[in-house]
């Protein structure tokens, strides 16, 4: 089976291949946000993680505080299950879903998506892990991963995609989070994370299953 990287890679060199004019100008903003050091403020190692309170896909909410008191957490943000990249992560991660239970932990998913749109069943809301609403991202900035994205790629969306954010997400059109993940242990502190403004990288699936292996 294909790693994670294996498959976003071939996912990025098929973009290059049918849009490089498009794919040349996300390097471009990529490269710049790099330089700001997008993603520099999230939370640290060693770091206690935000507690928070969000919606699940069936509307029902679901804090970090009440997950942590059975095991760790795993916490990843995406983009929206519109984004080719996250479900190739969270597809990844749900093949690994197993693995994690049996380390004793529970993964979710939380991006600025409203559980009503997560019940028009997608792929991702049907996965076996729960995907949690941060409709206004406060929680990604809390998490130090909140992006404003910008207008060269909210562009892309909507013209060559006819994608409007703000429609998808039911009011904020513009700050998406960096996809990020954090292990967080019973003690509610970063074991391990992966932060990335490139959303065409992702984390592994088996570096995250070494650091809960590492807590247990």
């Amino acid at each position: 089976m294909k790693t994670l990287k294996e498959q976003t890679d071939t996912k990025v060199a098929e973009g290059r291949a049918a849009k490089p004019d498009f794919m040349k100008g996300v390097d471009d903003v990529i490269a710049q946000a790099k330089n700001f050091e997008q993603g520099a403020d999230a939370i640290a190692l060693g770091q206690q993680a935000p507690n928070f309170e969000l919606p699940n896909q069936e509307g029902q909410a679901t804090s970090l505080m009440a997950l942590l008191e059975k095991g760790p957490v795993v916490v990843t943000f995406y983009r929206g299950s519109w984004c080719p990249y996250c479900n190739l992560q969270l597809r990844a991660l749900q093949a690994r879903l197993a693995d994690i239970h049996d380390l004793g932990a529970e993964l979710i998913a939380i991006s600025p998506q409203v559980p009503d749109d997560s019940l028009n069943k997608d792929e991702i809301s049907q996965m076996s892990f729960q995907v949690l609403s941060d409709q206004n991202a406060k929680v990604a900035v809390e998490y130090g991963v909140a992006w404003e994205v910008p207008e060269f790629l909210l562009e892309h969306m909507r013209v060559d995609r006819g994608l409007d954010l703000e429609t998808v997400n039911k009011g904020n059109g513009k700050v998406l989070p960096i996809p990020a993940t954090f292990v967080i242990g019973r003690d509610g502190k970063v074991a391990w994370r992966f932060v990335d403004v490139d959303y065409r990288t992702r984390s592994e699936p088996s570096d995250i299953i070494d650091a809960l292996e590492k807590l247990s």
